[in-house]
């Protein structure tokens, strides 16, 4: 027996009250979708998607779409079973899956934003109505029709990664992939092997990158990546398609360009992404380089920044600390106190005074003004900073580049 089939028949009147709540759920589903975002993050299965930034945007488009069908359907044919979504949004979802090597186990993580949509369904249940017959109905029927609705699409969902998965059997992106994979993960392969299969040398020096923007602008990855390239002084590079709008990169080249000189090259292309790793070499130096650059991307996520560009030996040191995002705000106040809120023109004469290896000349000159000039700033600073600069220059180095990386400075 289908599920539906075991539903009770509301009455007129508990389709009315069914029909109120999901119009109100409706209108405040932005706060739901806040709530079951924060509550999926506290999901260890999740981590995976929310680390990722494609992969996390690519996940709130569906959250977004499932929701408001749920609640659109059920204010037109309030208490009636309601597809399963088949959008652009779930496919893109499912590509992304397949590409990543992911499963649908982490879609499992729907059922705690699952909690958090029945909470507030509940709660608006016993707003519109105190009478015990129609609340138990109206219960009833919506406890089947979101319980329902969740297995459906979970089952939907993994039918279109199975679906993509036999759409890209063989293909040389998914054996490229594989075989990244197999080196990343330190398995025996040998490495003349591995070249063939990716057309590319594992010897001399790499820098690992990821590549990545919004859905909307996909089509600027490969000129992002292509330019990233010859900012590095390479002519050739290894691509792993790492999501419909996501790239990782090796790039056979020793040195790491500045994040400045990188964000003036991405100019063109607004809404692109790099994160960079520490350049290495060898087969190790391969494998360490991409854990330096997704490092530097899952920071980013974390924090919620919009830097454009990050190098991870500039913020090496934030990253070992932002295991814990409370932990690191706590770190910043009180390392840098009153300074935290500071002119950013004294932020930036801090960093380039530590980048100039504390050399006030040098400093003034890289900033265009007077050495009496950095003088008063830095004194200004000690008035400023809970204790002073030359007590701890590299924690407050590190706390200035955590405002940095949010865009407070």
């Amino acid at each position: 027996m289908a599920p539906d089939e075991l539903w009770p028949e509301p009455s007129d009147r508990v389709r009315e009250l069914f029909r109120d709540v999901a119009e109100t759920m409706l209108a405040r589903h932005t706060e739901i979708l806040s709530g079951m975002e924060e509550a999926s993050l506290r999901d260890p299965r999740y981590l995976a998607i929310s680390q990722d930034p494609v992969l996390a945007e690519a996940s709130d488009r569906v959250a977004v779409f499932v929701l408001k069908k749920w609640l659109t359907s059920n204010i037109a044919t309030p208490g009636v079973r309601v597809p399963p979504a088949d959008s652009e949004e779930t496919r893109t979802y499912a590509r992304n899956v397949v590409l990543r090597g992911l499963t649908t186990d982490e879609v499992t993580s729907w059922r705690t934003a699952q909690y958090v949509v029945w909470r507030w369904w509940l709660a608006e249940c016993f707003r519109v109505t105190g009478d015990l017959n129609d609340l138990q109905s109206l219960v009833e029927v919506s406890t089947c029709s979101l319980t329902t609705a969740v297995d459906d699409n979970i089952s939907a969902l993994a039918q279109q990664v199975d679906d993509v998965r036999r759409e890209f059997a063989g293909g040389a992106q998914l054996q490229r992939y594989a075989t990244v994979e197999l080196l990343l993960q330190g398995a025996d392969i040998a490495p003349a092997r591995a070249e063939a299969q990716l057309g590319y040398a594992l010897t001399g020096s790499h820098i690992g990158a990821v590549v990545w923007t919004d859905s909307k602008s996909a089509h600027a990855l490969e000129a992002a990546s292509e330019q990233l390239m010859r900012a590095c002084g390479a002519r050739s590079r290894l691509t792993v398609v790492a999501g419909t709008s996501a790239q990782w990169l090796w790039i056979p080249a020793k040195t790491v360009p500045p994040a400045a000189d990188l964000e003036e090259m991405l100019s063109r292309h607004p809404r692109a992404r790099v994160a960079l790793g520490r350049a290495s070499s060898g087969i190790n130096g391969f494998r360490r380089t991409h854990v330096d650059a997704a490092a530097a991307q899952r920071l980013l996520a974390r924090l919620r920044s919009d830097l454009r560009v990050v190098r991870y030996e500039d913020v090496q040191m934030v990253d070992l600390m932002a295991s814990d995002v409370g932990q690191l705000d706590q770190f910043v106040t009180d390392v840098l106190g009153d300074f935290a809120t500071a002119s950013p023109v004294l932020h930036q004469t801090v960093l380039t005074y530590v980048e100039e290896g504390l050399n006030r000349s040098s400093t003034a000159d890289r900033l265009f003004t007077h050495r009496n000039t950095i003088d008063r700033r830095l004194a200004r600073v000690d008035e400023l900073l809970p204790r002073p600069f030359t007590d701890r220059p590299t924690e407050i180095a590190t706390a200035l580049t955590v405002l940095r990386i949010r865009g407070a400075i």
